[in-house]
């Protein structure tokens, strides 16, 4: 479950009754375009059915019968979600506003680089100032994946960027090859790899652009700064130094 602070209230008005329910926004919003596929009482902050969730009144149960055929909580929250109006504060606007801001940057900083710049990342910080000169504002209500080409339009005339992927080969010495490809290989999609004689790992990955210099991170830190990576064109390429 989740706490009351997080959740919004679905309210549903039918056969002059009134039927609230307490569950996360996001959930919410899901459940109502027919996309949500979780447990319903991880995203529930109560498994019970309000008549005024502010004050805890419950509504008999020969209205919960007559309206949906059932008593059972569980049964009935998604159909007060589906059917009714989701109950937004101003204060969980904007928080959820604030949030989706958060999770918009992470996913244009992730996929995105400056083909002026040989297509280097951008850093979070000039996506942040860039969408505020651009004036774009996130709709709380709507999933952030379905507005991130709407983010690109409003960014082009400010900054130059388009999404792109890159394909990195990466040298791991044979001392750090064991544990290290096993973190490496899951940084992206492993094209290609190869086991030298000496024991080292190298592998070919294809992953968001934006997230190279996460990768040199990577390999920095799990080699002690001994091991390698570059971006390749050509994913046959496995020259090692």
């Amino acid at each position: 479950m989740i706490s009351l602070d997080e959740a919004v209230t679905a309210r549903l008005e039918s056969h002059g009754e009134r039927f609230e329910v307490l569950i996360d926004p996001d959930a919410a919003l899901a459940m109502r375009r027919g996309e949500f596929e979780g447990e319903l009482e991880d995203v529930i902050a109560a498994e019970d059915v309000f008549e005024n969730a502010s004050r805890g009144d419950r509504p008999a149960e020969e209205d919960l019968e007559e309206v949906f055929g059932t008593t059972d909580p569980l049964s009935i929250i998604p159909e007060v979600v589906e059917r009714g109006e989701i109950q937004i504060t101003a204060e969980q606007r904007e928080e959820m506003q604030e949030r989706k801001h958060r999770e918009l940057v992470t996913t244009i900083t992730r996929n995105a680089v400056n083909p002026q710049m040989d297509d280097s990342p951008h850093p979070p910080e000039r996506i942040e100032r860039a969408l505020e000169e651009a004036g774009f504002q996130i709709d709380p209500m709507e999933p952030v994946e379905n507005q991130v080409d709407d983010a690109l339009d409003a960014l082009r005339p400010v900054i130059p960027i388009r999404f792109e992927e890159v394909t990195m080969a990466v040298q791991l010495p044979a001392d750090y090859a064991g544990s290290g490809q096993a973190q490496v290989r899951e940084f992206g999609d492993l094209e290609r790899e190869e086991w030298q004689n000496d024991g080292g790992w190298v592998g070919v990955l294809t992953f968001p652009a934006g997230l190279q210099n996460d990768l040199y991170d990577l390999v920095n830190e799990v080699t002690s700064g001994e091991g390698d990576a570059r971006v390749i064109k050509d994913k046959d390429e496995l020259r090692t130094r």
